[in-house]
């Protein structure tokens, strides 16, 4: 008896023993604070890094936080599926307000240089609507172009080697696909846009009417309005860059000089 005493005793003594080793449930955290939780807001769209657009067309919400640069308004917008940044021309809108954005033209992991920002996806986007207005009707639409700049009359001499504004859009098929120099001054100027800068540059040669005075250039170097520059670039026919963005020619990844 007094063995099976002690093999119970020890018995006890070990279950014990166990218990008191084994690790107790986690208590449950207490609630995030009110500033983390508000930081943490600022991050949904970073989880769509990457990744293809959504399937809907369009999605509707309000206004969390909306900010202009280089001619654009960027909205954050607060969605069923999560926060979506957006960008279009310039428009007014203030944080509340409710929007429908047309899913258009994602732009994965852009930088802004006007902002100093980046973004993990981003919508460039040709419409941005109040809920019920006519999609047709979009609330603001455009693209980089040369509108409201001022028109060069003085004549600026080509570049050593270059050719003239004139001659690159009237023999635009020609000169398809080859690397050419101008020579002219900024008329307009809008940065970060689709990933690079863009400018409307004229040089006194051409006729307004027919557009031949004017050329666009993007690249990622920057210039001021104002500024003289020799441009050197590659020829691009028919480029479209969707929402509204298309060009019957332009200077593509130029390189920019200032005077």
């Amino acid at each position: 008896m007094k063995n099976i005493a002690s093999i119970a005793t020890v018995t006890v003594f070990s279950l014990v023993s166990i218990s008191a080793c084994s690790p107790k449930p986690a208590t449950p955290a207490a609630s995030e604070p009110a500033a983390t939780a508000g930081a943490a807001a600022m991050q949904p769209e970073a989880s769509h890094a990457g990744a293809a657009a959504p399937a809907e067309s369009s999605v509707e919400g309000p206004v969390l936080e909306t900010m202009d640069a280089s001619n654009y308004t960027y909205v954050r917008v607060k969605t069923a599926s999560g926060d979506i940044w957006a960008a279009t021309s310039t428009f007014k809108v203030a944080v509340g307000d409710r929007v429908v954005v047309s899913l258009e033209n994602p732009m994965m992991n852009f930088h802004s240089q006007s902002l100093k920002r980046d973004f993990p996806v981003i919508y460039f986007t040709s419409r941005i609507t109040r809920p019920g207005e006519a999609a047709s009707a979009p609330m603001m639409t455009g693209s980089p172009s040369s509108a409201g700049a001022p028109v060069v009359t003085e004549k600026i001499a080509a570049a050593p080697g270059g050719v003239s504004i004139e001659s690159v859009v009237a023999n635009r098929k020609a000169m398809a696909g080859k690397t050419v120099t101008v020579r002219g001054k900024v008329v307009k100027y809008n940065g970060g846009i689709l990933g690079f800068n863009w400018l409307h540059i004229q040089d006194g040669s051409g006729v307004v009417k027919d557009g031949t005075n004017d050329i666009t250039v993007t690249s990622t170097g920057t210039a001021a309005v104002g500024d003289v520059v020799t441009i050197t670039g590659t020829v691009v026919l028919d480029k479209d860059f969707g929402a509204g963005y298309s060009y019957a020619v332009l200077l593509q990844n130029a390189t920019i000089t200032v005077k």
